[in-house]
């Protein structure tokens, strides 16, 4: 079987559930110019939110982290295998489809984002981590990314060959330019440091909620396909048990209290604008159909836990002072 049949036969199966009562397909114009627009821009979002980061990163607090990596590593290790192994087996236990199968497994294989880093400062974590975190986690997904996909792929019918790894691999590249961008403006240029940050902040909003109107207007028939229960269960519970299994594996390796904090929120936080790209770009359009709005959904609910998890921590700790600020060293 080579790809072509792959995509042909996801294709059929993604047609078969949006034929409407006339027998006419209800599918979106591919080749309007919206399309194109929702295209360049994501890809935009993408550049502009990855310099953004990288103008956040210091060489010398990079190399600090790198010299004691426990921290580092073990954030790796949560990103990588609880997230990846999260989404298979919810994709198993909802015996989902091809097309829905790959569309979640995309989402949780993809890197911590930037939005963990707000999260953990709301949570008062340990920021130099979180942004050494989602650096690291974003080139480790360049190679860690498409193996999992594979290994994980192996055990769903209908996606051994349907993964497209070569369009996976350019859009991490495509990530990595941009932050190694923000990084050398931030070492070399740090008065501009501030500016590229607040205008990359507003034009990635600007440009978010036009994407989500033209996203919204642009498959209008066919978006009740990403607010089907199994897929509403998914964005619902997988952020939260990135947030929770994150959390208990730092404290299980005896991490401190904003460690701990911070590692759950870069679990628990993918890289949805990377997500978007490629489920965008990556596959054709005949194939991921409205699917390619799963992360809009998802992020939905991974900002609701999160600043739920955040009010929480707030109330714990206007009503009992916690012990990493009580302690009193011993003479």
């Amino acid at each position: 079987m080579n790809m072509t049949e792959v995509y042909t036969g996801m294709s059929n199966m993604y047609n078969a559930g949006n034929v409407s009562g006339n027998g006419t397909m209800m599918m979106p114009d591919f080749s309007s110019p919206i399309n194109q627009v929702l295209n360049v821009l994501l890809i935009v979002i993408l550049f502009i939110t990855m310099i953004s980061l990288g103008c956040m990163m210091e060489i010398s607090k990079i190399k600090a982290h790198l010299l004691k990596p426990k921290g580092v590593s073990i954030a790796l290790l949560a990103q990588f295998c609880i997230m990846p192994l999260s989404a298979f087996c919810l994709t198993k236990t909802l015996s989902m489809n091809p097309t829905k199968a790959v569309t979640v497994l995309i989402c949780g294989c993809c890197p911590g984002g930037t939005l963990s880093n707000m999260f953990s400062l709301l949570l008062k974590g340990d920021m130099n981590l979180s942004i050494i975190m989602t650096t690291c986690s974003s080139i480790a997904a360049l190679g860690l990314m498409p193996l999992l996909l594979y290994i994980f792929s192996q055990g769903i019918y209908g996606l051994e060959k349907a993964v497209p790894y070569v369009g996976i691999i350019t859009a991490l590249v495509f990530t990595l330019v941009p932050c190694a961008i923000g990084i050398l403006i931030n070492h070399y240029k740090p008065n501009y440091t501030s500016v590229v940050i607040k205008g990359g902040l507003s034009i990635w909003a600007a440009s978010t909620i036009v994407v989500a109107i033209l996203s919204g207007f642009f498959v209008k028939d066919v978006i009740w396909m990403i607010f089907e229960p199994d897929m509403i269960f998914v964005a619902a519970v997988m952020p939260m048990i990135g947030y929770m299994l994150g959390y208990v594996m730092s404290v299980l390796c005896r991490l401190s209290p904003q460690c701990c904090r911070t590692i759950s929120m870069e679990t628990g936080c993918q890289n949805i604008q990377l997500c978007s790209a490629i489920l965008k770009v990556a596959f054709p359009p005949q194939v991921i159909g409205p699917l390619f709005l799963f992360p809009l959904l998802y992020i939905t609910f991974q900002c609701l836990e999160a600043m739920f998890l955040a009010l929480c921590f707030r109330c714990y700790q206007t009503f009992k002072p916690h012990a990493e600020h009580t302690l009193v060293k011993q003479p």
